[in-house]
């Protein structure tokens, strides 16, 4: 019944984004525009890892795609609630977790469609990576595309309007991104600001995938990695169906 439920909301969100190549594509051009205005300043500079500076900045644009994209996700629920399709699905017996399921998933696919344009644009401008690395950023850009949009849905369930949504996503989003070390390494931050990243799950999903582009899979960095991904996307998807069954969506 779950899997049911889940698969007739997954296709009813893919098919409007389908329906919407603008959506399938801006999400992309943020770091789309990093990569080819940023990664060549890059290029021959000590970055603190094994590897070249298109193994460091790749994954964290990655991993960026997916926290920008993921955080808004809940726009869309607060439209629906506006627009009375929330209010029609509360009578009908899906199951909550199929209408969050649903929508999340929608929103991981999106992300790693995003990922692989991303990741072939790097490779033309120099990027090398094993496959097998590759394929694992995009198992974590799933796992935290996921987590986020869960989180992001959970919370526009609470508010009324998206000027209520925006400031406090944009509060979240921007300390993640300076302090999980996306744009590069934090073994080049002062130890303090190391210390204070160690506080933010992105940072390990980050350290992760740059060690699987350099072709390390059984290190630290990927255990932690793993632990936290599953973690924080088991704790979000909770969260999420509690919030959508209490709000009786």
């Amino acid at each position: 019944m779950l899997l049911h439920d889940t698969a007739l909301v997954f296709g009813r969100y893919a098919r409007q984004t389908l329906r919407s190549k603008f959506q399938m594509l801006f999400g992309i051009l943020m770091p789309l525009l990093y990569l080819l205005f940023f990664g060549p300043l890059l290029t021959d500079l000590p970055l603190g890892s094994q590897g070249s500076s298109w193994q460091v900045l790749v994954p964290g644009l990655l991993l960026q795609l997916g926290l920008f994209g993921a955080s808004f996700s809940g726009f869309s629920v607060i439209i629906e609630k506006q627009t009375g399709v929330i209010e029609r699905m509360r009578v009908t017996p899906v199951s909550r977790l199929a209408l969050l399921l649903g929508r999340v998933l929608r929103d991981a696919l999106l992300f790693v469609f995003q990922s692989v344009l991303l990741v072939l644009t790097a490779l033309v401008m120099g990027l090398r990576a094993p496959l097998v690395g590759v394929l694992i950023g995009f198992a974590f850009v799933a796992l935290l595309s996921v987590s986020l949009a869960a989180l992001s849905c959970a919370f526009a369930m609470t508010v009324q309007t998206p000027m209520e949504f925006g400031p406090v996503i944009n509060a979240i989003t921007m300390p993640s991104m300076l302090l999980s070390g996306l744009m590069l390494p934090m073994a080049l931050a002062p130890g303090w600001l190391d210390v204070l990243s160690r506080f933010m799950p992105v940072r390990y999903l980050v350290d992760a995938v740059r060690d699987a582009y350099l072709g390390s899979y059984a290190t630290s960095n990927m255990l932690h990695g793993v632990l936290v991904a599953l973690c924080f996307a088991a704790l979000a998807v909770t969260v999420g169906t509690r919030v959508f069954r209490k709000a009786g969506a």
